[in-house]
């Protein structure tokens, strides 16, 4: 991975930002450990909460973390490079969620609406795109940022295109009433700060996609957010949207991290809408260079309507869950051939960035090349209770 100082890779303003996360530790018990970040040393909160998900609903979760009595496990900065070595040098850090739900947003920007309905109408053929894309923005003839989901006027365009044979189901969950929330991976299952993620072997159109990822509590309640990399494989989604969870959820194809931050006067749900997620992409074999992002504030749909159609009368998560908000990046650079697009090479370095979070760094390889997700829920049962008894 390049080399940066550790400190690029932390929230510009680090001495204020209440930072919590999941680290893995070997003694004096192997297995993950709750920390926040106070000061630029991390701390250790085992003895006060057993999982994240108890953090995030504590009744003083700043108060904890600003204060909360537990072993140092040294410099953050150490951290950070404890989690890029290769391999990682425990304590090293480990996705920020753990048992809670891990939830996406699909479709929640006009311009990645436009390219699922190319994947949708491209059957997963790369070398289709660039020609459909100047086919349908023809037919819809229209900044699809500036109307708003549900509206009569989405309506009223719905059934212009439907008439002009040009709709598609992916404009349904962009413009229309209801957003696209799906499963992205299972709780526990994602990979964090520093490790590798996963494409599907058989994926040869695929690309990141940097998000940010709100961090909801068992009651429904947003407590911070973190960055995320909900990585997306093109060509096997495109085939059809029923092959979501082949394209969708595989192994180490979620990352979050590095850390959760918690709300506080300093960092609000307004940070979160105005953020502004860079992405850069630096190939190991060819020397490629993509530099892009996603500006939060061109959402086509708020982030707290985004989680109260994911939460409510109708559904609940009493762990709580991370929701993914989407992305507006859809790679169209040419990589490996005139009107190919963008697909990732293995040895791809992925670093996802916004100055209130931090960085989100992770490279790339095929998911059945990497290390199996093995540790569960049980896993995690065994882990407390061997804890508890040695205390």
């Amino acid at each position: 991975m390049p080399l940066q100082p550790a400190s690029r890779y932390l929230p510009e303003d680090l001495n204020r930002a209440l930072l919590v996360g999941r680290v893995w530790r070997v003694t004096p018990h192997e297995g993950p450990a709750i920390v926040a970040i106070r000061q630029g040393e991390v701390i250790d909160l085992s003895r006060h909460v057993e999982t994240m998900a108890d953090l995030l609903e504590h009744s003083d979760a700043a108060g904890l973390v600003a204060s909360a009595e537990g072993e140092s496990l040294g410099r953050v900065e150490t951290l950070i490079e404890n989690s890029l070595a290769e391999p990682a040098r425990p304590p090293f850090l480990l996705a920020p969620c753990d048992v809670q739900a891990i939830k996406a947003c699909g479709v929640t920007f006009a311009v990645s609406m436009l390219e699922r309905v190319i994947e949708e109408q491209a059957g997963g053929d790369a070398s289709r795109a660039s020609e459909l894309r100047h086919e349908l923005q023809s037919l819809i003839g229209t900044d699809l940022s500036l109307i708003k989901p549900g509206s009569e006027e989405a309506m009223t365009l719905k059934k212009e295109l439907q008439t002009r044979g040009g709709w598609s189901q992916y404009m349904e969950v962009g413009i229309g009433p209801d957003a696209e929330v799906f499963t992205k991976s299972q709780p526990l299952s994602s990979v964090g700060f520093g490790q590798r993620v996963g494409l599907h072997p058989a994926s040869k159109w695929n690309n990141p996609e940097p998000e940010i990822v709100l961090a909801v509590d068992g009651n429904g309640q947003v407590r911070g957010a973190a960055l995320g990399n909900d990585v997306n494989l093109r060509d096997i989604e495109g085939r059809s949207a029923l092959l979501l969870g082949k394209a969708k959820d595989n192994n180490a194809s979620c990352s979050v991290g590095p850390f959760i931050r918690l709300f506080d006067e300093h960092f609000t749900i307004d940070t979160v809408r105005q953020a502004h997620v860079t992405l850069r992409i630096d190939g190991e074999d060819d020397g490629f260079l993509l530099e892009d992002g996603s500006d939060m504030r061109q959402i086509s749909r708020d982030p707290l309507d985004l989680v109260a159609q994911t939460h409510g009368a109708h559904h609940q998560y009493p762990d709580g869950f991370m929701l993914f908000l989407g992305t507006m990046f859809s790679p169209i650079l040419d990589r490996d051939g005139e009107g190919q697009g963008f697909t990732h090479h293995i040895g791809d370095t992925v670093t996802i960035a916004t100055p209130a979070l931090g960085a989100l760094v992770n490279r790339v390889d095929h998911s059945d090349r990497l290390p199996p997700w093995t540790f569960g829920i049980r896993q995690l049962y065994r882990h407390l209770a061997q804890r508890k008894s040695a205390e």
